[in-house]
């Protein structure tokens, strides 16, 4: 049968281009999750809602902010174990090849600040926002990743088909640099957790680039029910799908 017509539930964000695009999804809430990106490179912005990570109930109502501080999130997903959100977050341009680090952040409760603009991965200060602030004011990452990767789209693998040391964990779409010198992302990437807190961040599916030649810029994922990987790539605009076969 045919979707039911589509239903405007809420129209008031900003409509800026710059980070305007919205990866959106249910928490185990039950409520609509909705980033916000910040309108520029590198700014504060008068209206809080840029920079952030809201959400609101299913109908549009009781719109919030759930979590603060954050350049541009465009994937997120909550921990199956803890129903904790976690969530990918892109570091601002400019400051060289190597800072600042893209972020996995956790925010285990509603209400923290994750740094942006005044502080980048562990403690960078900005140099034009973060003089006389206290890096202990914010939130860090959980992890930090490779700098100007442009992590996209993140989840935990809940499958059974890969091997039992890939359940519960991370993979991370990284979408791959545009203005790095030499260029770094176009991968998947793994971080695996142990007692809830990443203890490795390394490739997972690769290829992409050879050299400084791109053929793919992987954006999400998506883990299907057979616990196959589905990986959608917006460069050459096709879906990949990887398995294991137990070998």
């Amino acid at each position: 049968s045919n979707p039911p017509s589509p239903v405007v539930v809420y129209d008031k964000f900003p409509k800026d281009l710059h980070h305007g695009w919205k990866f959106i999804r249910f928490g185990p809430d039950g409520k609509l999750y909705v980033p916000v990106g910040a309108p520029c490179n590198i700014c504060l912005s008068k209206n809080k809602i840029y920079g952030t990570i809201t959400r609101m109930d299913i109908n549009g109502s009781n719109l919030e902010i759930f979590a603060s501080g954050i350049r541009n999130s465009v994937g997120f997903d909550w921990n199956p174990l803890t129903n904790v959100l976690w969530f990918t977050d892109n570091g601002r341009d400019m400051l060289g090849d190597n800072i600042p680090p893209d972020e996995l952040n956790r925010a285990p409760v509603k209400g923290l600040n994750f740094g942006f603009p005044f502080f980048h991965g562990n403690g960078i200060p900005d140099p034009k926002f973060g003089i006389g602030k206290d890096p202990s004011d914010f939130v860090p990452p959980a992890q930090e990743l490779g700098p100007h990767v442009a992590a996209l789209g993140m989840r935990f693998y809940t499958g059974n088909m890969f091997p039992a040391e890939y359940k519960n964990q991370i993979f991370i779409a990284e979408h791959g640099s545009w203005n790095r010198s030499e260029k770094i992302g176009y991968r998947i990437s793994l971080v695996k957790l142990k007692n809830n807190k990443p203890v490795s961040y390394q490739p997972f599916a690769t290829g992409w680039l050879k050299g400084n030649t791109v053929s793919g810029r992987p954006v999400d994922l998506q883990i299907m029910p057979d616990g196959s990987m589905l990986v959608s790539d917006d460069y050459t605009g096709v879906i990949y799908r990887i398995t294991y076969n137990g070998k």
